[in-house]
């Protein structure tokens, strides 16, 4: 009975960590765009971030891993530095920016494409397989198509504002809609679109990559802390080779410095821990098919506190790739169900034919003695 209860518990605290840190996602996002609108700049925001993480988690990782921690190999460490160019440098900056030309909803909103991409590019590598004899292989195929057709209207289809845009009015920004022409808007919208369509193409291949790198070196935190400190490195070096003076890196105000401190130690440092260990538990897919939680955590938040306009495309486009979402999920839970079934089949063959095995070497002795008997 107590190993029921343990069993059900391990099989629920992927759910429950994944939850959380979608939580911690959504606040991270929302506390973002207030610091962005203040006019920080991106690749700094990331290099405090990572730095934070880095330090955060060295020593944890250094205590708490130190008996299990294999050899740090230079192969594992290349993996890491390109980890860290894919899952933090390269993917923050992008969505950061798609943040600061959107919103903290859209941004998140453009997250639910994830799952769907990281199964599209899992199948060349056959870390995910489709059989379209199956039910399930077609459900994830119908699911995969349902999503783009989401994406389609996400990203083409905008619409009118659910919400009385007064409140959007009266709130500060660095960069007011209602003074930007409609030319300007488009624009900005669609460095938007690019700069999120980016991050959304590296954070899948991040999945893909970590799922590799967990077999290779399952230490969550050391993983994370070395993977931060390049990624710090690499932020700083592009900031200032594009050009960016020393003043760029002055924080202004407590409210700064504490919304960096958060989304280093808890965004950048315990979710990336959390998550490595979810990709590892239950793989890339599962992983990544809970990122359509932070759009509906976020939404909660930026349309009360922030006042962000809703617009009818992105509700629609979310709910559209939302269905497709977990049909994809329903076929590949399915799939998983008929593998175990399998697996269990397989062991309990096995088992049979030890068992066989087994009582033919037990009776081969009385034979022999039944011979000896008779001889004599």
């Amino acid at each position: 009975m107590d190993g029921e209860i343990k069993q059900g518990c391990d099989e629920w605290k992927p759910f429950i960590m994944m939850l959380a840190i979608d939580s911690a996602f959504a606040v991270v996002n929302i506390l973002l765009k207030t610091v962005l609108e203040d006019g920080i700049n991106h690749l700094v925001l990331i290099t405090y971030r990572l730095l934070i993480s880095a330090v955060f988690l060295a020593p944890i990782g250094y205590l708490w891993e130190r008996s299990s921690r294999p050899k740090l190999t230079f192969r594992i460490l290349c993996s890491l530095f390109f980890s860290a160019i894919v899952g933090a440098s390269l993917t923050q900056y992008f969505f950061l920016l798609g943040i600061e030309y959107t919103s903290a909803t859209f941004s998140c909103a453009f997250i639910n494409i994830v799952p769907v991409l990281t199964f599209i590019m899992a199948l060349p590598f056959r870390t995910e397989r489709v059989d379209l004899k199956e039910t399930s292989g077609r459900a994830k195929v119908l699911g995969t198509l349902i999503c783009i057709g989401g994406v389609m209207v996400l990203t083409l289809y905008k619409g009118t504002a659910l919400f009385n845009s007064s409140h959007t009015q009266q709130a500060p920004r660095s960069h007011n809609s209602n003074e930007l022409s409609p030319s300007k808007m488009v624009e900005r919208w669609s460095i938007g679109l690019m700069a999120l369509g980016s991050g959304t193409v590296l954070w899948s291949s991040w999945f893909l990559m970590q799922a590799s790198i967990g077999q290779r070196y399952p230490c969550q935190y050391s993983s994370t802390a070395i993977m931060s400190f390049f990624g710090s490195i690499q932020s700083a070096v592009l900031t200032f080779s594009l050009g960016n003076n020393l003043s760029v890196w002055v924080l202004r105000g407590k409210a700064q410095i504490l919304i960096v401190l958060y989304a280093g130690l808890v965004g950048s440092g315990l979710c990336i821990v959390g998550m490595a260990w979810c990709v590892k538990k239950r793989g890339p897919v599962f992983t990544a098919a809970f990122s359509p939680l932070i759009q509906i955590m976020a939404a909660t938040l930026d349309i009360p506190i922030l006042h962000e306009q809703l617009h009818i495309g992105s509700l629609v486009g979310s709910i559209i790739v939302i269905i497709g979402l977990y049909i994809l999920l329903w076929g590949k839970n399915k799939e998983m169900q008929k593998c175990a079934t399998r697996i269990a089949q397989e062991e309990e063959e096995e088992l049979d034919k030890e068992m066989k095995e087994r009582e033919q070497v037990q009776e081969e002795p009385k034979v022999v003695h039944r011979g000896v008997d008779a001889v004599l």
